[in-house]
């Protein structure tokens, strides 16, 4: 059974490789999905998994790499009807 979220990430979340970092941690589970940066500065996540697999993703979202400072991460559930091959930045 997979699980799927959308996630959004707030703080100093572009500009500071959160993309790159969320992909390589992504890949490392097993998560399929993807992650892009918004217009408004934050990011969001589109993450598809084992759920054990998704909520480590989500917990590893409220710190994200060293230069990040995660102010705030929304996840919210959702049905992702799209397939996806891996986990890739857009």
């Amino acid at each position: 059974m997979t699980h799927s979220v959308e996630i959004t990430v707030k703080g100093r979340v572009q500009g500071v490789y959160f993309r790159a970092y969320t992909r390589k941690q992504a890949l490392k589970l097993n998560v399929r999905g993807y992650v892009e940066n918004l217009e408004n500065g934050d990011v969001k996540l589109i993450a598809k998994g084992q759920p054990k697999a998704v909520q480590e993703l989500i917990a590893w979202c409220h710190n994200g790499p060293l230069l990040a400072k995660v102010n705030q991460v929304i996840v919210i559930e959702c049905h992702v009807g799209e397939e996806f091959a891996d986990f890739h930045i857009r």
